[in-house]
Parts: C-alpha cells; sequence; structure tokens
C-alpha cells in the first residue's frame, strides 16, 4: 500500500495533484462564503480580512496533507482540525444566539463546497474524466470529509447527490455584507509575509481572482454581482490556458506555494512511493501515467 491515503491509483490523485486545484481552491472559498453561518464562523475566529490568501495557503496544505500524507500525518491533523473547530463559537447575526462551529450541517456545507470546486473546474479546465471517475472522486472524498469529524454516509458521494444537495442548500444562502467583503479580497487579495517577494506583480494577480470568481454557477455570480459577466467560453479557455501554463511548471518550482512543512511531507511521500516501485522521474504529478506504477510480477 502506498504511504499516501489516496494512492496514485486513486481519482482523488489525479484531480488534487493538478494545477487547476488553485482556481477550485479560491472558487471554493468564494462558494463557501454564501452560506452566512459559515461566512460568519470564519470571519469572527480568523484574520481572513487582513489575510485571504493565507487562508486559501493553508487550505491547500490541508488538503496536501489528506491527500498525499501518510496515515499518522493525517491523523494528526485531523485531530487538530477537531479540536480547533469544536473549541469556537459563531454569533448568528440573525438570531442573536452563539452557536457552535463544529456544527455538522457548516462542516458538510464548507466539505462540499470544496470538494465539488475541484471536481467541476478540474473537468472544465481539461483533466480527462469520465462521468464514473467523477462520482469515484466524490465517493472517495467522504473519507476526506471524516477527518473533520463527518460522518462518511451523510456526504454526497456521487455527481447526482451533489448537485442535489446544493440544489436544495440554494434557499439558506446569501450574499452578506462579509460574503460581498470576501469576494473582493479574494479577487484583490493581501499577502502573506512568506509571499511578500511577489507584491510587484500583484496586478497580475487580478486575472486569476476574476477567473476563480467567474467559474462559479451563474446563480452564486447573481447572488455576488461583483464584477460584470462576461461570455462562459472565454472563462473556459482562460481556465485550460491557466492549466497548461501551471501544469508546465517544475515541481520543486511549484512546491514553493506550499508552507515548509507541507514539502517537506511531499519529499517524505516522493521517498516512501519511490521505495515502493513508482517511478517518481517526473514528480508526483507524473504518477497519474500508470506505466509510472509498480509492476506486479504474475504469481
Amino acid at each position: 500500500m502506498a504511504a499516501s491515503v489516496a494512492a496514485p491509483e486513486s481519482v482523488t490523485w489525479r484531480v488534487h495533484i493538478d494545477r487547476a486545484m488553485w482556481v477550485g481552491g479560491v472558487r471554493s472559498l468564494m462558494l463557501q462564503a454564501l452560506h452566512p453561518m459559515a461566512m460568519w464562523g470564519v470571519w469572527q475566529n480568523s484574520n481572513f480580512q487582513e489575510d485571504p490568501f493565507g487562508r486559501l495557503q493553508r487550505t491547500a496544505d490541508f488538503v496536501g496533507v489528506a491527500t498525499f500524507g501518510s496515515r499518522e500525518e493525517i491523523d494528526a491533523l485531523a485531530k487538530r482540525v477537531r479540536g480547533i473547530h469544536r473549541s469556537l463559537r459563531i454569533h448568528n447575526h440573525d438570531t442573536g444566539k452563539v452557536e457552535r462551529l463544529d456544527q455538522p450541517e457548516l462542516l458538510l456545507w464548507v466539505h462540499c463546497a470544496e470538494v465539488y470546486s475541484y471536481l467541476e473546474v478540474a473537468r472544465r479546465a481539461g483533466l480527462p474524466l469520465t462521468d464514473a471517475m467523477a462520482d469515484r472522486y466524490l465517493d472517495e472524498q467522504r473519507q476526506t470529509a471524516t477527518f473533520v469529524g463527518l460522518h462518511a454516509e451523510d456526504v454526497p458521494g456521487s455527481v447526482k447527490e451533489m448537485e442535489e444537495y446544493f440544489q436544495d442548500m440554494r434557499p439558506a444562502l446569501r450574499a452578506t455584507r462579509e460574503a460581498l467583503e470576501t469576494a473582493r479580497f479574494l479577487v484583490w487579495p493581501k499577502l502573506p509575509e512568506n509571499l511578500k517577494f511577489l507584491a510587484p506583480g500583484k496586478p497580475a494577480y487580478f486575472p486569476f481572482g476574476a477567473l476563480c470568481y467567474y467559474t462559479l454557477p451563474k446563480w452564486a455570480r447573481e447572488m455576488y454581482g461583483t464584477l460584470p459577466e462576461v461570455p462562459q467560453p472565454m472563462v473556459t479557455a482562460a481556465l485550460r490556458s491557466f492549466r497548461l501554463a501551471l501544469n508546465s511548471l517544475p515541481e520543486s518550482v511549484h512546491d514553493y506555494a506550499f508552507m515548509k512543512p507541507t514539502r517537506d511531507m511531499l519529499e517524505r511521500t516522493r521517498q516512501n512511493l519511490a521505495a515502493e516501485g513508482y517511478d517518481l522521474s517526473k514528480g508526483l504529478i507524473g504518477l497519474r501515467d500508470p506505466r509510472r506504477w509498480p509492476q506486479l510480477t504474475p504469481a
């Protein structure tokens, strides 16, 4: 068995190793923000309004460990995340009550908005996935949902179930003041300290932030009204170009988008997989090719 819980043979690996994940990650934050309680939970318990890009980076680190980390690393991360969520509270502006952050409804919303954003963006960006593979990805992600305290059987595990879930959730969603500010932050974010060296190129970020916004479903864009509408075929073309450009980056360069503990974890994963017979000559992303998997010797 591979050192990482999501083995290279899984659909999860195929989706999460793709660089289109960066668009999916920002899109997911924009989508999550449309749930008032989920948004207030973030707004009241973090420095998101000062460092939205940092939250994206932390989300990327979580997904990286949950996908490529060892069982021990994942268990430690899951325990830490559940402990943090358990200790936090939300002031519900609608009722005036103080509520727990780790409500199953909120955890489920955040999970579904995240993984379905990854899947939809990856497929639209050109990652070849059949309908059966898309369903398998969502089924695999039920296990990830347990890391934050959900029960796998309560999580949508197919495209049909996920679309039904979002349709059912629509009446509960709205663009609060905090959500509108979040969308603006994500289109034009502040950079965390470890990425300050990118500040001179910050104006070049806007097309990326806008691309993430335009990949939202139409009903979500209508709730926000942050940017004027553009033809969706243009968005698809831009998304495919972005994916191709980012996927061409050397893995050693791309890894610097992650915090150092995650970079160290990825290096351990490479070493473990190489020891198991995987061909790492093209890096982790190269393991989407079955020819680089260990060849089974006939009995």
